[in-house]
C-alpha cells in the first residue's frame, strides 16, 4: 500500500530556486536480495536508445546539469544521480544489486532521468522539510563519513537532523536496510521538469518494488 506524502519547502529555497518540485510517497516494503534483474534489465537495455553522450542533451539531465550549476556544482565532475545511473547502464547493461528496493529506486530513475531518494520511513521523526542547511551543519553521508556544512546547500531535513543533501547525496541514518519496513520515496524535480514526471518516476518505483519483491 502506497500513500502520498507532502513535504513542506521553506520559502528562502523557494525564493532562491525556483521551480524545485518534490513528489514523494510512504508505502509498506518487505526487503528482498534474493532474485534475479537479468531479464527485466536485458529488456531494459533493449528500450534505451539514447546513447551515453546525448545524455547530457536530453531535457531532463539539462534541467537537471543547469540546476547544478545553480547550486554551485560542476555537473561534469558530479553528475546527477540519474544521469550517473543511466551513463553506467547504457555502459554495462547492468546496475549494482542491493535490494529489491534500492535498485527499483535506481530502475526507475534509469527510466525517467529523475533523481530518486529511498529514506527508512521508521527512522523520520518529526515533518520532513526542503530547506537551506545551517552554516557549520552537521551531515553524516551515507558512508558513515561527516561533513560540515557551508550553509549554501539544499537539504532534506527531519527532526533529528539531515536526511540528504538535495539532490545527490543520502544520509547514513535514514538509509534502507535489512529491516526496514516502510520507505518514503522522494521524486526530485527542479526547474525544467514537469511535476507530472516526478509523479510517475515515484510510481514507477513502487510498482517496481513490489515487482522485484514478488
Amino acid at each position: 500500500m502506497s500513500t502520498y506524502y507532502t513535504i513542506k519547502i521553506s520559502e528562502d529555497v523557494l525564493h532562491s530556486y525556483n521551480g524545485i518540485n518534490l513528489f514523494c510517497a510512504l508505502t509498506d516494503v518487505t526487503i528482498h536480495t534474493n532474485y534475479t534483474l537479468d531479464r527485466f534489465l536485458e529488456e531494459l537495455a533493449s528500450k534505451i536508445t539514447i546513447s551515453k553522450e546525448e545524455l547530457k542533451d536530453h531535457p531532463t539531465v539539462r534541467a537537471l546539469r543547469d540546476f547544478y550549476w545553480s547550486i554551485g556544482i560542476d555537473p561534469t565532475k558530479t553528475r546527477p544521480s540519474s544521469e550517473a545511473l543511466a551513463r553506467r547502464f547504457i555502459t554495462n547493461k547492468s546496475i549494482p544489486k542491493i535490494n529489491n528496493v534500492v535498485d527499483a529506486g535506481n530502475v526507475a530513475s534509469i527510466e525517467t532521468l529523475i533523481p530518486i531518494g529511498i529514506y527508512d520511513a521508521n527512522t523520520i521523526v518529526g515533518d520532513v522539510k526542503l530547506r537551506l542547511a545551517y552554516t557549520g551543519e552537521e551531515f553524516i553521508d551515507i558512508s558513515n563519513e561527516k561533513h560540515l556544512l557551508n550553509g549554501k546547500e539544499i537539504v532534506l531535513s527531519d527532526s533529528n537532523g539531515i536526511m540528504h543533501v538535495f539532490p545527490h547525496r543520502d544520509a547514513f541514518r535514514t538509509r534502507v536496510k535489512e529491516d526496514t519496513k516502510k520507505v518514503l520515496i522522494v521524486g526530485c524535480g527542479v526547474f525544467g521538469i514537469e511535476q507530472g514526471l516526478t509523479k510517475t518516476a515515484v510510481d514507477r518505483t513502487h510498482e517496481l518494488i513490489n515487482m522485484f519483491g514478488a
